[in-house]
């Protein structure tokens, strides 16, 4: 997968997630074995207006290069300025979503309402193509619905307006997250453009990975709620793919050492108190599948220090008969 600098065959991609992909979720899928990384999507009209919020969405560490920030909106002014801002953070890249489902943002004619309006969509990718010198990619659905499904033409315009690599999420915006993915489109847009394609949308395992990429001929994954539940996809993907095995599942052991390193990231760049409470959308994928792990959840849902948690877990361990944790923590 070449993109401006970067080239990675068979690249694993983080993919934006609002509310999830910040920078201590980023650092985690980074040392798991995540190639590419983005921000959260960001609010053109939010930047252009100076909010501090949206622009802290844009922050990221040089250690998590390539890097990519994501931007949407339904306006040419808007998506030009907020490019602009984007660039001087000197990305990899910028990526334009036309692909977000959720009402508010689509319904407003951004994210995947631009494919109800192909000539706007055409307008805004140029517009950000024009206004930056570094790569521009852009991320899309398979179409608005199953009636409308236009990819490989939608693929053949973003070509043309210069943006120079495409992602496309396997569901159309009316399934939203639900039903199968259809990757039978995309042999079909790699025969159409000289780009590189990327998939998204339900590779949840190292064997839907494989078959993905000999099926379609895709040039990279981008990888959303299969990494939520389980960061540990990137590394698990690129060890079956070169050796043909399984990764064994992390131990318990390995799943509280993976849990610190995420809590403590997030504690470090939030401050404790917000640290810990944003961090408590990821109990249940570092946890799942250990026995007692509704009640022990519930039971750390309550804390808002990070060495109570980690006073909590060090009970659990030691009920469990596990090996000490408290080296873990340090």
């Amino acid at each position: 997968m070449q993109i401006g600098k970067i080239n990675i065959p068979n690249a694993i991609l983080l993919a934006p997630m609002e509310d999830v992909t910040d920078i201590p979720f980023r650092l985690v899928c980074k040392k798991l074995g995540a190639d590419v990384m983005y921000t959260e999507f960001v609010n053109s009209e939010g930047l252009i207006r100076n909010s501090q919020m949206t622009k802290e969405k844009m922050m990221f560490l040089e250690e998590e290069r390539p890097f990519g920030i994501q931007i949407y909106g339904g306006s040419e002014h808007s998506m030009e300025g907020a490019a602009r801002m984007a660039e001087e953070l000197q990305p990899d890249l910028i990526d334009i979503n036309c692909g977000c489902w959720v009402r508010n943002v689509a319904g407003h004619g951004a994210g995947a309402g631009l494919l109800k309006d192909l000539p706007k969509m055409e307008r805004i990718i140029s517009s950000v193509v024009k206004a930056v010198q570094i790569p521009v990619t852009v991320k899309t659905r398979l179409g608005w619905d199953s009636e409308t499904i236009q990819i490989v033409d939608v693929a053949r315009m973003i070509a043309a307006t210069g943006a120079i690599a495409l992602t496309v999420h396997c569901r159309t915006r009316a399934q939203g997250h639900k039903g199968d993915p259809d990757y039978s489109w995309i042999p079909l847009v790699k025969k159409a453009v000289n780009i590189p394609i990327i998939v998204n949308g339900g590779v949840e395992t190292p064997e839907d990975a494989k078959k993905v990429f000999e099926t379609t001929g895709c040039d990279g994954i981008m990888i959303a709620r299969g990494a939520v539940q389980n960061p540990w996809i990137f590394s698990e993907i690129k060890h079956y793919l070169n050796t043909g095995e399984a990764l064994p599942q992390p131990s318990f052991h390995q799943r509280l050492a993976t849990l610190f390193d995420h809590l403590k990231y997030s504690v470090e760049h939030k401050g404790e108190r917000t640290g810990v409470l944003e961090f408590r959308k990821h109990y249940s994928g570092y946890l799942r599948g250990i026995p007692g792990v509704a009640k022990l959840r519930a039971e750390l849902m309550q804390y808002t220090e990070l060495q109570q948690i980690i006073d909590h877990l060090q009970q659990f361990s030691e009920a469990l008969s596990s090996p000490a944790i408290s080296e873990l923590a340090a």
